[in-house]
């Protein structure tokens, strides 16, 4: 009789969780990097521009915050810029899009379609089955455990390119992977690796 394998669904265009066997999770950040190919000037443009911050003796780099879609972006004046919070890409179009108006404010016409490099995609939600957190630090390699700090216990799945936030309740936290298929198979061999915990 075959056994029907937990699969880990989600759909980061349409924003909406899947579900197999008990299994939900959710893109909940996508950062990604590009550039404009244009020197940005960056004190007139925190100068003229609503929700940015910029403190060049402490970071080199203008910080924009945009409130449709809710994102932020550091723009530094090569014109490289790094997008963090949004959970479509197509959030991640258009935020780079509003930026890229806002600089027409300044006199700063891009003319080309930047190029999204995904650095970073974060998914959250349930895997579907309580987990024994203390055997979990013992039994697997890769993993840091200190319940007084912080009650999550981190683990590094090296094939998988993946770090995990795993919690007692089979929530969990997916970090390091770069698309939604990386997601998918990270997840999946967490939960064959966590299956043969005994």
């Amino acid at each position: 009789m075959a056994t029907k394998k937990k699969t880990a669904k989600l759909d980061v265009a349409t924003d909406k969780p899947g579900v197999v066997d008990d299994t939900t999770i959710r893109i909940v950040n996508i950062v990604v990097s590009t550039s404009l190919e244009h020197d940005i000037p960056l004190e007139k443009m925190a100068a003229v521009l609503p929700n940015t911050e910029y403190n060049p003796e402490q970071f080199p780099g203008l910080v924009i915050r945009i409130k449709e879609p809710k994102t932020s972006a550091l723009i530094f004046s090569s014109g490289k810029v790094v997008c963090t919070g949004a959970r479509t890409l197509e959030k991640v179009d258009e935020s780079i899009a509003k930026i890229i108006e806002s600089l027409k404010k300044i006199n700063i016409d891009i003319k080309i379609k930047p190029k999204i490099a995904v650095q970073n995609v974060v998914a959250s939600g349930s895997i579907g089955m309580d987990l024994n957190l203390n055997k979990l630090a013992m039994k697997l390699d890769n993993t840091e455990y200190e319940p007084e700090q912080f009650p999550g216990l981190v683990f590094k799945l090296a094939e998988a390119k993946a770090t995990f936030l795993l919690f007692s309740n089979g929530k969990i936290v997916c970090t390091g992977t770069k698309s939604k298929e990386q997601v998918f198979l990270a997840i999946n061999k967490l939960i064959e690796v966590l299956k043969k915990v005994k």
